[in-house]
């Protein structure tokens, strides 16, 4: 009886399978060939994961490096609760003790036309107000901050005239900073492009009238007012530009209120305030909500962009009261509005409904291209803010007797807006890598 000295089954196996081998005095096929599918899968037995062979929760951490997220950007003042958890857009306006940041005589840049105390308004209150979520406490916007977060990036504002005037607000902020270089003016002064050679970071304004192409149609040769919205074509005084962005606030919504025409690739589809035959009245919601969804869909199918962050403002509205900008209205109050002073199911409020649906579905289809989409969710505040307009106090000596109560005054409530800006920058970009 020969002995095996291994106690293991496999072992005593071995033994027996070479003792009859070399009982016919030589090394068998077979025996190689057993030899050699053991060497090959014996290290696969002892060292794999299995019942029999037990690892360590650390050796398995050590061997399978599981992927862990990059860590989220955090800024002072900006926690969870702030950018997650609080719905910025609902609350109400308190007094503000610390009052504006800048005045009409410290920011250099700001235009005439907003330059409310310059012109003889009196009531200096206004500004002296501050918007105030209900479940959190909105940070203060910080100029030193916002430069360090954009440095080495340029961010461009796209949109109509109060898009402008939100990015005029933006560069008095900065200006207590640092001075900026105005790098470029266009010969109407729509387009503007400001340098901060400190944080080389660059600001423009890109002016857009509705986002897609227009062509304004012509009657006995004449401009008539009237526009034919093309909403498969973007409007390339933009499109050509978003590839030199990094972050994009886009906004539009007050040249719809006129007659437009709107066009896809089959023809005219519909109109706004055309009267037409044959042509059905859709309304401004839906020319700006068909208009928006085009500018989204493009940006998010820019292969060649590099946007970290698109913003989509809601609509400011405008406050004439006791008629419209062109037959006698006005916009002369002194102080904010309350919440049970102003309509949530108006017209403004419906076109801010719209809105936020076409950021919903960018936000689902950017998210699986790595792009994101951010909300500046405005209108509530600023339906309270109908003292906030220059109305007669904007200096234009060709349109006496007429009140602007669309744009807003500087200094003024349209500060806010950066408050919300910067909120939603961080927010969204803490998931860009």
């Amino acid at each position: 009886m020969k002995y095996y000295p291994s106690s293991s089954s496999s072992s005593s196996f071995y033994y027996l399978v070479r003792e009859r081998c070399l009982s016919k005095g030589r090394l068998s096929p077979f025996f190689m060939s057993f030899v050699l599918v053991t060497v090959i899968f014996l290290p696969f037995v002892f060292y794999s994961i299995n019942p029999l062979n037990p690892i360590s929760k650390h050796a398995l951490d050590q061997r399978l490096p599981l992927f862990k997220p990059p860590p989220r950007i955090r800024f002072p003042g900006y926690d969870d609760v702030i950018l997650n958890k609080c719905d910025l857009s609902k609350g109400h306006w308190v007094p503000d003790l610390h009052g504006s940041r800048y005045t009409n005589s410290s920011c250099t840049t700001i235009p005439d036309s907003k330059n409310c105390f310059r012109h003889g308004r009196g009531d200096r209150d206004f500004p002296n107000w501050r918007w105030k979520p209900e479940k959190c406490a909105l940070p203060r916007f910080d100029p030193n901050t916002f430069l360090e977060f954009v440095k080495g990036k340029k961010l461009g504002f796209i949109g109509d005239s109060v898009a402008r005037n939100h990015m005029e607000s933006l560069l008095c902020l900065l200006s207590k900073v640092e001075t900026p270089i105005d790098r470029y003016k266009d010969s109407e002064d729509r387009n503007r492009i400001w340098y901060f050679p400190n944080h080389d970071f660059t600001l423009i304004i890109i002016w857009t009238k509705f986002l897609v192409h227009d062509e304004e149609r012509m009657i006995n040769g004449s401009l008539s007012g009237t526009f034919n919205l093309y909403l498969d074509k973007i409007d390339e005084a933009w499109s050509k530009e978003l590839p030199t962005l990094d972050y994009v606030i886009i906004s539009d919504a007050h040249w719809f209120f006129r007659q437009v025409y709107l066009h896809d690739r089959s023809g005219v589809i519909g109109c706004v305030y055309c009267n037409a035959p044959n042509v059905t009245d859709y309304g401004v919601g839906f020319a700006l909500k068909l208009a928006l969804r085009s500018a989204l869909k493009h940006i998010n199918s820019c292969k060649n962009c590099k946007v970290r962050v698109t913003v989509v403002r809601t609509f400011s509205p405008a406050h004439f009261e006791d008629g419209g900008w062109n037959t006698g209205g006005r916009c002369n109050r002194t102080s904010p509005l309350s919440e049970s002073q102003i309509n949530m199911r108006g017209p403004e409020w419906q076109l801010r409904s719209l809105q936020l649906e076409e950021i919903e579905k960018a936000r689902k289809e950017g998210g699986k291209l790595g792009k994101r989409f951010g909300v500046l969710d405005v209108t509530r505040a600023m339906m309270m803010r109908s003292d906030g307009h220059p109305g007669e106090f904007w200096g234009n000596k060709w349109m006496k007797g007429y009140n602007d109560c669309v744009h807003w005054c500087m200094p003024g409530p349209i500060d806010v807006w950066n408050d919300f800006l910067m909120a939603a920058l961080i927010k969204e970009a803490s998931f860009v890598s």
